[in-house]
């Protein structure tokens, strides 16, 4: 390889200041070493070319109103992948105008609404999304990540549930059911987890989260595990944003809020725009700072 994997031990200190500087930590200060830090994803040059190659197409009288609302479907699709949300939603507003039937329009645009805490339409949005098409599998997630955002956990379960049994093995389903299922009931939370970790996919590297939020696992092994199959600098950013995120739904279920911050932050700073644990990084934060804050 040309570039080798830059592996920085960072120190726990800076990080745990900075973040109870801004938000009240609850908890007890648990450590934050050796920790790993991503390299931000660089803007993909080949995205922003499409981008200007759709926008110059776009510009054209001659093609048809369903052909010009997959156009901007794409283009939206792009502006995500380079965190222009605004210009996406547009984008995909702009899709639905000129074709109503879109389904994937329909979905994409629903987790903006998640992410702007615009719950009732994301709702509608999903629903959507699944009148025009019944089968498409990521609208009850995307719906049930809503719901339990807005506050309606126990609806969340459902879509949560039936996106869980298309693949049984896959630990970020059966973490997202977790989240749900707890705010339900905790305990019950914690005897679902159990149940849906024996069919995970043990050599899934995600799978030592659950087992990090079942006890089987400590914080240092999770981290430490986290360069296991690594072969690029891309695939080691990827991984660190998800995993950051879930880390800081660990310490955010503690109580360990200052902590929490500090990941969902590192979250945010890996620029894989895409991502789902990205998307919703920032919304875990608002929650963190909002402790009584309920959804409406």
């Amino acid at each position: 390889m040309r570039h080798c994997i830059s592996l920085i031990l960072f120190s726990c200190c800076s990080l745990i200041l900075n973040g109870c500087a801004q938000t009240n930590s609850t908890g007890p200060k648990a450590e934050m070493g050796n920790l790993l830090l991503a390299e931000p994803a660089p803007i993909n040059p080949r995205s922003q070319m499409a981008i200007a190659r759709y926008n110059q197409i776009l510009a054209s009288n001659a093609i048809t109103d369903e052909d010009k609302a997959e156009l901007f479907y794409q283009r939206g699709m792009l502006y995500d992948s380079v965190g222009l949300g605004g210009l996406a939603q547009f984008d995909y507003s702009q899709a639905l105008v000129l074709k109503p039937d879109m389904a994937e329009a329909y979905n994409s645009i629903g987790i903006h609404y998640i992410q702007q805490m615009d719950f009732i339409q994301a709702y509608e949005a999903f629903d959507s999304t699944l009148d025009i098409n019944p089968d498409y599998d990521f609208a009850f997630l995307n719906r049930g990540i809503a719901l339990y955002y807005g506050g309606r956990s126990d609806l969340a379960v459902d879509d949560l549930n039936r996106f869980l049994q298309i693949d049984e093995t896959d630990p970020f389903r059966a973490l997202w059911t977790y989240f749900a299922a707890t705010e339900v009931d905790a305990e019950e939370g914690i005897i679902k987890l159990k149940t849906m970790r024996q069919k995970l996919d043990s050599l899934h590297w995600a799978t030592k989260l659950v087992d990090l939020f079942l006890g089987e696992l400590s914080e240092q092994q999770v981290l430490a595990a986290l360069i296991d199959g690594i072969s690029s600098q891309k695939e080691l950013t990827d991984r660190l944003c998800e995993a950051y995120f879930y880390l800081g739904k660990f310490h955010s279920q503690k109580g360990n809020r200052g902590i929490a911050a500090n990941y969902f932050k590192l979250a945010l700073s890996t620029n894989v725009f895409d991502y789902v644990e990205h998307r919703y990084a920032r919304l875990e934060l608002v929650r963190l700072r909002n402790p009584e804050y309920i959804a409406e």
